[in-house]
């Protein structure tokens, strides 16, 4: 008995380790790959050494409380979704609205994310589309992948009959507040995105 007990405490401090190395969050297939059985990780869970933080993603109980628990999920749960439209929006504090679902992009022919939880509301875009004006942010040591805010305020413009004109323009007036105003840029993403058209009047007009 002592010699199982002592064998299951250290693979559970093998375990914690590699959870550290990985920012103390992992999904069941990094944990496996890193040498960490099922029977290690269910129970850890049960202990209450790590948390569940969706299906198949778990994090050391002891760390901190994450400041953005919804995007890191998605982040870790599907690395290629990138933060679109209205929680990019919510992200780079451009808008007044509370997004209900956490709206990701992903590439048009890969695979969709299935997420129990947070509810996600996934747009395909096309290859030039989707890698334009990715950026990388790090929240509670995890990697999320969110657009540029030029490049979201251009993807809302091109969603303006989805989200709403007027949330649109409220988001340029708040981009312009913050004082770091590209127009060039925004101009060049909506030529690339084909709304220049569209949206040139109304940025002259607010910026």
């Amino acid at each position: 008995m002592y010699g199982e007990h002592a064998m299951s405490g250290s693979a559970a401090e093998r375990a914690k380790r590699s959870f550290r190395k990985h920012g103390g969050t992992m999904r069941m297939a990094d944990a496996l790959r890193a040498g960490i059985s099922r029977n290690t990780l269910y129970a850890m869970r049960d202990s209450g050494e790590i948390e569940v933080l969706a299906r198949g993603l778990y994090r050391l109980a002891s760390l901190d409380p994450l400041s953005s628990p919804d995007l890191t999920t998605v982040a870790k749960k599907a690395p290629h979704a990138v933060i679109y439209s209205i929680s990019a929006l919510a992200f780079h504090e451009l808008t007044t609205q509370i997004p209900h679902e956490i709206w990701i992009a992903v590439p048009r022919n890969s695979e969709p994310p299935r997420l129990e939880y947070p509810p996600l509301r996934i747009t395909r875009l096309s290859h030039k589309s989707y890698h334009l004006g990715i950026e990388s942010h790090t929240l509670d040591e995890i990697e999320v992948k969110v657009y540029s805010r030029e490049k979201t305020l251009i993807d809302c413009f091109k969603r303006r009959n989805e989200i709403g004109l007027d949330v649109v323009l409220e988001a340029v007036r708040m981009y312009k507040y913050q004082n770091k105003v590209d127009v060039e840029k925004l101009m060049s993403f909506a030529h690339e995105l084909r709304v220049a058209r569209i949206a040139q009047p109304y940025l002259e007009a607010i910026l």
